[in-house]
């Protein structure tokens, strides 16, 4: 559950800041990173809690 919580205070954090970010600089290969970057994170995230965050 904790795992859960940190974690979407995490992905907010880190979408409020790229949000912001691509604001100011909206290049189109950084918009393309951000995005890539940010499904990763996702990716990462659900496989993260599936697995009861241990990591197997």
């Amino acid at each position: 559950m904790t795992n859960l919580i940190t974690g979407i205070i995490g992905i907010a954090l880190v979408v409020g800041f790229l949000s912001f970010m691509l604001v100011w600089v909206p290049a189109p290969p950084l918009i393309i990173i951000v995005l890539i970057v940010m499904s990763l994170l996702i990716k990462d995230f659900v496989q993260s809690v599936r697995s009861g965050g241990n990591g197997r």
